[in-house]
């Protein structure tokens, strides 16, 4: 934490002397005066007529125009009914979340870190119009940070989901959600960088839970997770998931600093369809074992799976994946990151060097899609 220092200067006593020199003037004349004031305020009280103060004028009239469209308030008003609080109750005490209405039946949209250690009859979500109600897990995937939960009501307000494939960066954004527990709470942004590596949600925030994020600056802190950030349509681009936060110890809580990072809707799309049909959703995968490379950018190869995609298509041990089609990959991150933003059956263009950046070579690999158990 970076500490806030007061600088404390030294002044000439002479100067304190000076302002009560003053001070005592003032004072010495307020009593010289004060005949006359008294006066004054004596005649004035007399006056039978009084000042209109701004108090006294009547009310405006009432604003009745419509938001204008593409503004804050005009996202505000079409998603805020499609956005509930989850509150989950564990053995560490209640937690809160946010999430999106999939359909009008109760399907509900968040992230696995908000749900994953609450239990049967411990979660509940908090609906646009006030209602309580129990909410049950459908699926989740945590290699994802996306799970679907269920109430049991009918009558929701489904959100319109839009497509992040598109997105540009510096494109306006708003981000919905109940940070800190205060439901229905409106930020807004911009989308600051795309197909960022994050390591977000999930009990040890290894590799296992690196997204393919998008970055944006709207105001996002604890309690808005799996809330939605929309384009200026008021259509959902994203699932608030993670913020980067100075703190100041391991107990402490952050908040936001302008770094918030959202998953991807097209990502969350294919995989939420997956959690409502079968309650778990296939990871893409390229069948390699990876860790940084040693001398240089990239991801280098430990081991390859036998049988898996990469070894079918002449991946070897030793090298060094340095670019997923177009995209270069920094380390073992980035390429994790850059094989979740596919779908099981791509297929996928690796551009490898040798373990001293010589003997560049592409292959294609077809991704495989594994259900982590």
């Amino acid at each position: 934490m970076n500490t806030v220092q007061t600088s404390h200067g030294g002044g000439r006593r002479g100067g304190g002397k000076m302002t009560a020199g003053v001070l005592t003037l003032a004072l010495v004349l307020g009593l010289v005066g004060g005949g006359v004031g008294s006066y004054v305020v004596y005649e004035l009280s007399n006056d039978s007529s009084s000042a209109v103060t701004a108090l006294d004028q009547p009310k405006p009239a009432r604003n009745t125009s419509a938001a204008p469209q593409g503004s804050v308030q005009s996202v505000a008003d079409k998603v805020l009914p499609s956005v509930v609080q989850i509150q989950v109750r564990t053995a560490q005490g209640v937690g809160s979340g946010s999430g999106i209405v999939l359909s009008e039946d109760g399907y509900i949209l968040t992230n696995n870190h908000v749900v994953e250690n609450g239990e049967s009859g411990q979660i509940v979500g908090r609906l646009s119009d006030g209602r309580v109600v129990p909410l049950r897990v459908v699926g989740t995937a945590p290699w994802s940070d996306v799970a679907v939960v269920k109430a049991d009501v009918t009558g929701l307000d489904p959100a319109e989901l839009g497509r992040s494939d598109d997105l540009d960066v510096g494109a306006p954004v708003v981000a919905i959600g109940s940070p800190f527990g205060l439901s229905g709470t409106v930020t807004s942004g911009i989308i600051s960088a795309k197909d960022r590596p994050v390591r977000a949600g999930g009990k040890s925030g290894d590799q296992s839970t690196v997204l393919n994020a998008l970055q944006t600056d709207a105001a996002i802190n604890p309690g808005n997770s799996g809330g939605p950030l929309v384009d200026m349509d008021g259509r959902v681009v994203g699932i608030n998931s993670a913020i980067y936060s100075p703190s100041s110890g391991p107990q402490s809580q952050g908040g936001s600093v302008g770094l918030g990072f959202a998953i991807p809707i097209d990502n969350a799309r294919r995989i939420a369809k997956e959690l409502m049909a079968d309650g778990s959703a296939a990871k893409p995968t390229l069948g390699v074992r990876i860790t940084g490379a040693q001398s240089s950018s990239g991801a280098r190869v430990v081991n390859v799976v036998p049988g898996g995609p990469a070894q079918q298509a002449g991946v070897r041990s030793g090298e060094v994946i340095t670019k997923v089609g177009d995209r270069p990959i920094a380390d073992a991150d980035e390429l994790i990151a850059a094989v979740r933003a596919h779908k099981p059956g791509q297929q996928v263009t690796l551009t490898l060097t040798g373990p001293n950046g010589g003997n560049k070579r592409t292959v294609e690999v077809t991704l495989i899609g594994k259900v982590p158990q």
